[in-house]
């Protein structure tokens, strides 16, 4: 089946992963999510047909849904779902239609996303806020239309602290959301992991429920060594099945070997086959 590890066809079978990493598609913890600003299909087939297996979750970045041909972008969804990927709208084009359009326009946008193929999409207020109230009838209206929702907590300008991002998070799941994203601006500060309010995270939900986004050039300041910090931080702190978001589609395969002691950090302690 397509987006199965098969472990019979990998190479260098000796080689033991580890334990704690789900191998299986779908599953339930260690989920990776790419990004996808705009992979041609062509493109994203390669990836998918290479790295499918390691791939979870695809969000259509920011609202670049709106600018494709529509059976270009029926097409690609197609791909990703055959892969077995979820693909996603991603929250900042609700977030411009709620703005300029305002709360009478979201059903037509939500109808329009499963309309052209989406099953899910991502509620946010990276830049146009919410109150506690409207973050739950958002959510609760799409899922109304019929889609799953994913939230997102967090500000850009990364303000918060942990027992705020813990409400907004819970609020989200309250309503009805499958799983909870944490805006990357967040969780760094001068391109180091902010370790307090990522613990004040994990006391307060469920990190199985819980994405923790990468940060990215669309941050101001980040640079590739700020974000590959983050990554060793996040397998080092929660084991290789943390739930990683904003991953390229480049970075696919080298984060995955990051979970599993084959990247650039060698093998973690009490790694299978380890020497004492």
């Amino acid at each position: 089946m397509k987006g199965q590890v098969r472990k019979r066809s990998m190479p260098f079978a000796f080689v033991e992963l580890p334990r704690e990493r789900s191998l299986d598609k779908p599953r339930r913890t260690g989920l990776t999510m790419m990004v996808d600003f705009g992979l041609p299909y062509r493109h994203a087939a390669d990836v998918v047909e290479m790295a499918g297996a390691w791939i979870d979750l695809a969000k259509i970045a920011v609202g670049t849904s709106r600018l494709y041909d529509t059976a270009y972008l029926r097409r690609k969804l197609r791909l990703y779902k055959r892969h077995r990927i979820r693909p996603f709208v991603g929250g900042q084009f609700q977030e411009y239609v709620f703005a300029t359009y305002g709360a009478s326009a979201l059903p037509r946008f939500l109808q329009e996303a499963r309309r052209v193929g989406f099953d899910v999409v991502e509620i946010s207020d990276n830049c146009v806020p919410l109150g506690d109230r409207e973050r739950h009838q958002q959510i609760a209206l799409a899922i109304d239309c019929g889609l799953a929702v994913f939230g997102e907590v967090g500000s850009k300008d990364g303000k918060s602290d942990a027992r705020r991002l813990v409400r907004q998070a819970e609020i989200c799941f309250k309503a009805g959301a499958e799983l909870v994203l944490v805006e990357a601006a967040e969780l760094i500060d001068g391109g180091r992991p902010k370790t307090d309010l990522i613990e004040g995270l994990r006391r307060g939900l469920d990190m199985a429920r819980v994405l923790i986004e990468l940060p990215g050039p669309w941050i101001t300041g980040i640079t590739l060594h700020a974000v590959e910090d983050m990554k060793k931080f996040l397998v080092g702190e929660f084991g290789p099945d943390v739930n990683i978001a904003n991953v390229l589609p480049q970075d696919i395969l080298e984060t995955e070997a990051l979970r599993v002691g084959l990247g650039v950090v060698g093998p973690q302690p009490g790694a299978p086959g380890r020497r004492a």
